[in-house]
């Protein structure tokens, strides 16, 4: 399986460009707004509005970063497509960016930022320019081309996150001291805005930086082309906005729903919990951007399904590790966010396996992308959304944001089950099921125990855990050689 060992280690050098990156937002950022900021509402401004920056991030990229992939695996296709894709999303970011701004009072309202227009400016600047940018870092995935890939991720990060820690941390106690340059720019009262301002810095910044790609191949636009890129992506975008409804609507939904307390204050404490659970997603991130071209480079060969399956294993064997070791090391995890939002840790668990399932999901895809059945990734994402929604609009009044945490699973699990069903009609691929369905019962078993014994002592409890976790890797390691696959040197 020399081709999935390659696959590992283009995941591993993705993950310095997607993992990395967002690590550096966790560990920096998460501590400095739930540390800094004085109310959970300060914080649950910025987890709502990103909410939101999510779901028109994937309004504005339509599905056009999987379109790319799919016409432009012959080379005489590519710069064809190319400067379709990037044409076609510049008019649409500019065109997006033109109506915010002239419309920003009514656009405010509706986001109910009513008296921060200049937030909505902000967030929605950043979703254009990144939009863009999306198939500039998708030819470089299909250019193979991971490290620059990972380069460019890595340095927007940085200067994101330098540019926050000044704004937030640095910029306040030089403004004290009657700093003149300083003072000539910053105003304290604007410390939520200054968090998007960094933002939109770093996505500049970054569009800079992609400048050599983007006008390496001549602009050209094909309307033939566009044509049938577009009737490939729309059923990806709506699977995509639905995607995204799935795990972003609660944030959204929560401020308006929440009976008996601020809506903004309840999603500040909840972002908090969750977003120790979305280090899950990050790995689930990081294994798509690798897996996603090369899906496509096995279809049609003789032991693609084999592939398929051998991947799937070994990728929920990898991530139970990651959910073990991230619930079972709750207890050092949990500093990472402010004394105020600890009380949502409760969601970490659930949030963490509803992602490992979605990771399933994204296996499981494989044979409707590969066939230019898309459509039924629609179907699947759409009936998701609906058991999203319906679970958070008539439970979150009665148990806050615990309904949100569960709806994710019975999403994801709904997905899972529908995208299994008909790839065994359209696609049949022998996954080893019962091997699967083993290993994650164990990982759940290990975490329920660890959270019903009461533990005498921190350093007890994460000494048997730490046991725990070695003892399934050694457990996995002897019955499928997982281990072994991230160790080969031959990649």
């Amino acid at each position: 399986m020399k081709e999935v060992r390659r696959l590992a280690g283009q995941t591993v050098i993705y993950g310095v460009g997607t993992m990395v990156p967002r690590f550096l937002n966790y560990v920096v950022l998460t501590p400095l707004y739930t540390y800094t900021l004085q109310t959970r509402a300060d914080y649950g401004v910025i987890v709502e509005l990103y909410a939101w920056m999510v779901l028109l991030l994937v309004a504005l990229t339509y599905g056009m970063e999987t379109g790319f992939f799919r016409f432009s695996q012959k080379a005489s296709d590519l710069k064809k497509t190319y400067g379709t894709a990037l044409t076609s999303l510049f008019i649409t970011s500019s065109l997006f960016i033109l109506f915010t701004n002239l419309f920003i009072n009514d656009v405010a309202a509706f986001f109910n930022y009513r008296e921060n227009t200049s937030y909505i400016r902000l967030f929605t600047a950043i979703v254009a320019v990144d939009a863009f940018c999306a198939i500039p870092f998708a030819k470089l995935r299909r250019d193979e081309r991971p490290l620059l890939f990972s380069a460019i991720k890595i340095a927007n990060v940085v200067i994101t996150v330098s540019t926050i820690v000044f704004l937030i941390k640095i910029a306040p106690g030089m403004y004290e001291r009657g700093n003149k340059f300083v003072l000539s720019f910053y105003d304290p009262d604007y410390l939520i805005g200054y968090v998007f301002l960094g933002n939109l810095i770093g996505s500049t910044a970054t569009l800079i930086m992609l400048l050599p790609v983007i006008l390496k191949v001549k602009p050209s636009f094909s309307w033939s082309t566009w044509k049938r890129m577009i009737n490939y992506s729309l059923p990806l975008l709506i699977a995509g906005i639905a995607g995204t409804i799935n795990d972003v609507v609660d944030k959204i939904l929560l401020r308006r729903l929440a009976e008996g307390s601020d809506g903004l204050d309840l999603v500040g404490e909840y972002g908090g919990g969750y977003k120790i659970a979305v280090l899950m997603s990050l790995f689930v991130q990081m294994f798509r951007f690798a897996a996603e071209p090369f899906f496509f480079e096995k279809a049609g060969k003789s032991d693609a399904k084999e592939t398929y399956a051998f991947v799937m294993k070994h990728f929920v064997i990898s991530a139970l590790v990651l959910f073990l070791a991230l619930n079972l090391f709750i207890p050092v995890v949990q500093y990472f966010v402010g004394p105020i939002f600890r009380e949502s840790i409760i969601v970490v668990p659930i949030v963490s396996f509803a992602y490992l399932l979605y990771g399933i999901y994204l296996n499981l895809s494989v044979w409707y992308k590969i066939n230019d059945m898309t459509r039924y990734g629609a179907y699947f994402t759409f009936s998701g959304a609906v058991i999203t929604i319906l679970i958070n609009v008539f439970l979150i009044p009665v148990y806050g944001y615990m309904a949100s945490a569960w709806a994710h699973v019975a999403c994801y699990m709904a997905m899972v089950t529908l995208s299994w069903s008909a790839g065994r009609k359209f696609y049949r691929i022998n996954y080893e099921v019962g091997k699967i369905l083993f290993y994650t019962v164990i990982a759940i078993a290990i975490v329920v125990f660890s959270l019903l014994i009461e533990w005498k002592s921190t350093v007890l409890e994460l000494g048997v855990n730490l046991l725990l976790i070695s003892a399934f890797i050694l457990l996995a390691e002897r019955r499928d050689k997982t281990l072994s696959l991230y160790l080969k040197r031959n990649i």
